[in-house]
């Protein structure tokens, strides 16, 4: 899976060289210098216990303990619970970090570079300090051939890493980039003796099994590969009592077990063989939670609203393949996407419909370019769509006065524009060539939904089949672009930054195991991504971020899927307790929110 790292929201209107326990943004810190906690947890919650989940990934195993690897992969919620960072965020704050190994971050009053005080109580599991050296060695193992090249892709402006003294490093910056600081402060940092063999450091892709050497609050504990893993916590963790953890990894173990599939995991659960499970199907949720557990109020279903981005979780439409190439074919295909009927008969109407990049954030674009977005688009305009300047997209709608057949119609007019016709029963080019699209996904689950859009695809000659595969050959055919359409889950975010380069850039596009699933590649979205990573002001971001979402929804590389304005998770109630102020707004990750912040109701506290 990939590593995502930090995501910001970019500058004021002046550098200043500002030195603080934590750097946000907008320079507004919600926490003050020495604060004791975060509003969101207990400070007096027990340790003690255990916590069991379920594996979030969808590979039915994991063949290493190294996540930074590209080949293989390595077991749920490890980089969280065993790598720490040089800053922490919050999650009832967006924009902010908060020194964890690092006591205090300054950045340049260029904004050129971010210099880090390492505490001198931060410790890996080995006992070591935690050094500047082993920052430094964490950045350059993360650019080398070995890894994910979303690193790459983030850092891309980061000209380097240096060691100022032994416990004060300095990143510098290739250009002033507000969000920089929060990037490298939350990498994660693991030890210069992780991988070393006989007084000599291994190739870092045959570091696989080699327990991590990491300065969390967690370590590897007892192992069943192919059924589970448990990582238990340090009670000598050494930042237990900084105000960034306290009332926080309150389990002395947390087992994280794997089913083969979905229906395997819903009946453990219901078994009582863990302790919380996130729900993303509507389906399950409203009919299949039931049973004497459920009726006991041992298993609970809660509800937790957030403030979260939508994300864009959408079909992908693979423009590198000749029949996806023209945007007014891959317009025409939405037309056909029916999600209102969708939203009534299979959703129990508990999804709303995404639009854009940004949705639920200040960068999403509405109605008519600004002026400010005019001026960003206008050098491009000759290569855009023309729509793109007009008003920003809607998704297709098939309720009050808009019908199926509506879109329908307006589906054949573009495709005949691009060339294609109906002949003897089937959509055909002018070479006769059938337009037959194959949807991949992974092998668990049904394909309701894709056999409702294949319903109405057929109505316009265009034939989609559904082939499901496990997720060892799935994975493989994404990373090398072998798919024609697929769905993926694009998590959002209210700070865009360097990572839609990853997501949109045209140097990803020709880059294999890239976010650029789309395969866009524009020099229009190339330089709004960079007027986004380099705006100065929030002035300066928003037009760039609202001209970057038109350009892309015009292009209409992505079929905008749905979103859930909460997260749905059932939890044990007789084993686990949560914080009484409940789930703060910008939780991303539930599971991981349980592991961070609730507690065991039985044993007692152990230390």
């Amino acid at each position: 899976m990939r590593v995502l790292l930090v995501s910001l929201l970019l500058g004021c209107t002046s550098w200043s060289s500002w030195a603080a326990h934590g750097y946000a943004l907008w320079g507004d810190l919600k926490y003050p210098q020495g604060f004791d906690r975060f509003d969101y947890v207990n400070a007096d919650a027990p340790k003690g216990g255990e916590l069991r989940l379920v594996s979030n990934q969808r590979t039915s195993t994991f063949d290493k303990y190294n996540p930074f690897t590209i080949k293989g992969s390595a077991p749920a919620y490890l980089s969280e619970l065993v790598f720490d960072s040089l800053l922490a965020g919050s999650l009832d704050e967006t924009g902010s970090g908060y020194g964890l190994l690092a006591e205090d971050v300054e950045v340049a009053a260029d904004g050129l570079s971010a210099t880090f005080r390492i505490r001198p109580a931060a410790r890996f599991h080995n006992g070591d300090p935690v050094l500047a050296a082993d920052v430094k060695h964490t950045f350059d193992t993360l650019m080398g051939p070995f890894t994910s090249p979303a690193y790459k892709t983030l850092l891309d402006d980061v000209a380097g890493c240096d060691v100022v003294a032994e416990r004060t490093v300095r990143f510098r910056f290739k250009k002033a980039n507000r969000e920089l600081p929060l990037t490298v402060g939350g990498l994660p940092i693991f030890s210069r003796q992780w991988g070393v063999e006989n007084g000599k450091p291994k190739p870092f892709d045959q570091v696989v099994v080699d327990p991590p050497i990491g300065s969390g609050p967690y370590t590897i504990g007892p192992v069943r590969f192919g059924k589970d893993i448990t990582y238990v916590r340090d009670p000598q963790y050494w930042a237990r009592d900084l105000g960034v953890k306290r009332g926080t990894d309150n389990f002395d173990r947390i087992t994280i077990k794997i089913y083969a599939d979905n229906t395997a995991r819903l009946e453990a659960l219901k078994a009582g063989e863990f302790d919380a499970m996130r729900f993303f199907s509507a389906g399950d949720w409203a009919r299949r939670l039931t049973g004497r557990k459920f009726d006991s109020g041992e298993l609970v279903k809660g509800e937790f609203r957030h403030r979260l981005p939508t994300g864009f979780q959408s079909y992908v439409l693979n423009s590198r393949r000749e029949k996806l190439s023209d945007p007014r074919v891959r317009e025409a295909l939405g037309l056909a996407f029916d999600f209102d009927w969708m939203s009534r008969q299979m959703f129990y109407g508990a999804y709303g419909r995404v639009n854009g990049l940004f949705g639920n954030t200040d960068c999403a674009a509405t109605g008519m370019p600004s002026a400010e977005e005019l001026a960003l688009l206008d050098p491009w305009k000759k290569e855009l769509p023309p729509d793109t300047l007009g008003p920003m997209t809607v998704p297709p709608r098939t309720d009050g006065d808009a019908t199926l057949r509506g879109n329908l119609r307006q589906a054949q007019a573009l495709l005949k524009e691009a060339g294609w016709t109906v002949r003897d029963g089937r959509l055909r080019n002018a070479r006769g060539e059938p337009m037959v699209l194959e949807y991949l996904g992974p092998g668990e689950g049904g394909a309701r939904t894709e056999s409702a859009w294949a319903r109405n695809l057929e109505k316009l000659g265009i034939t989609l089949n559904v082939r499901a595969v496990d997720f060892a050959l799935y994975q493989q055919r994404l990373q090398k672009f072998e798919f024609d359409l697929t769905t993926i889950n694009f998590a959002g975010t209210h700070n865009p930054g360097q990572e839609y380069a990853d997501i949109l850039g045209s140097k990803a596009a020709r880059t294999e195991d890239s976010g650029n699933y789309m395969g866009v590649s524009s020099p229009a979205v190339d330089a709004l991504i960079a007027r986004m990573v380099g705006a100065r002001t929030k002035a300066e971001l928003l037009p760039a971020c609202r001209a970057l979402e038109r350009v892309v929804a015009h292009g209409h590389y992505l079929i905008p899927q749905w979103f859930a304005p909460n997260h749905r998770m059932v939890y044990n109630a007789r084993r686990i307790a949560m914080p009484a102020q409940g789930m703060p707004p910008y939780t991303s990750t539930p599971e991981t929110w349980v592991a961070d912040t609730w507690w065991a109701k039985t044993p007692a506290a152990k230390d």
